[in-house]
């Protein structure tokens, strides 16, 4: 017999964090729309007319997690569903182009925040012998993402967690999984963190590399993609620990486990309009070895 998704999850609580835009409001509305009672939350929580009441809460900060979780177990008594969705980056730039103290916030947000979220509602779930935790990861989580290599460092750290926690967690009757989107429609790089120790060594690569990417998320899939996806994840009966989102993931995660390391790493480049930037640095090698050498000669 079918089940029907709604009376399902009828009184099932959910919490999405970054629910004020771009992909987690479009998992708060579709979780909304199949019967979860839905918890938005970002830092600053704006009334407006949702589908799901928004609170207060900085995924940086212990106090702030403590006190939304704890309203939300004191109205609700329960906590079924975590999604963390919450997290930034950095404009395209260089790995040394960002200090430490920028690279210490990114991770802050992006992978301690999941920390900071999942140590606060674990404790709930395993009382209640069940729950899902589900895990905004990317496709830059299983690839390389050069000039922007510490945002792909939080999601790789956001896989290694997820894996470990899942088997820790699921003795308790609770789950994680990640989900990989690849290009997502969203408001995402009105919020990059620009570089705070910029180089003019790597100016043309950063013009390169970030008229690429923003090519690339104009024509990226609709945030309710990613939406359905979680949704598919809280509700599978044997959920899995990865689930990528979207046609142009799906094709990244086959190339990324089925081709040949220079083949990914060939199209890399070539997707990031790198190749004609190495080329043009060889090519000015080249012209300098051939200068030294012509001038050492006619010593």
């Amino acid at each position: 017999m079918a089940i029907n998704v709604e009376e399902s999850v009828k009184n099932e609580i959910a919490i999405v964090t970054g629910a004020s835009s771009g992909i987690g409001q479009a998992t708060a509305e579709r979780l909304a729309s199949a019967g979860y009672k839905v918890y938005g939350t970002s830092r600053r929580a704006r009334p407006g007319q949702r589908s799901f009441e928004m609170l207060p809460l900085d995924v940086t900060n212990d106090q702030s997690v403590e006190n939304a979780i704890g309203e939300v177990i004191r109205r609700e008594g329960r906590i079924d569903l975590l999604v963390n969705n919450a997290g930034f980056s950095t404009a395209p730039a260089g790995a040394e182009e960002s200090s430490l103290e920028q690279a210490q916030s990114i991770f802050d947000t992006n992978f301690f925040g999941i920390v900071r979220m999942t140590r606060a509602v674990a404790p709930h779930m395993r009382r209640q012998r069940a729950g899902r935790v589900i895990n905004i990861g990317s496709a830059f989580g299983f690839l390389p993402a050069p000039f922007m290599a510490f945002y792909a460092a939080t999601k790789h750290a956001v896989e290694g967690y997820s894996e470990s926690l899942d088997h820790e967690l699921r003795m308790w009757g609770i789950r994680v999984s990640v989900i990989e989107p690849a290009n997502t429609k969203t408001q995402f790089e009105a919020n990059l963190l620009q570089p705070d120790a910029p180089l003019d060594e790597y100016a043309e690569a950063r013009s390169i590399v970030g008229k690429r990417l923003t090519e690339m998320m104009e024509d990226g899939d609709d945030p309710i993609v990613v939406a359905d996806t979680v949704l598919k994840a809280a509700r599978a009966a044997h959920p899995k620990l990865r689930y990528t989102s979207g046609s142009s993931a799906r094709t990244l995660r086959l190339l990324r486990t089925f081709a040949p390391a220079g083949v990914v790493d060939a199209a890399l480049r070539k997707e990031l309009r790198l190749n004609s930037l190495f080329e043009g640095r060889a090519h000015v090698r080249t012209l300098v070895g051939m200068n030294a050498s012509q001038e050492k000669s006619g010593s």
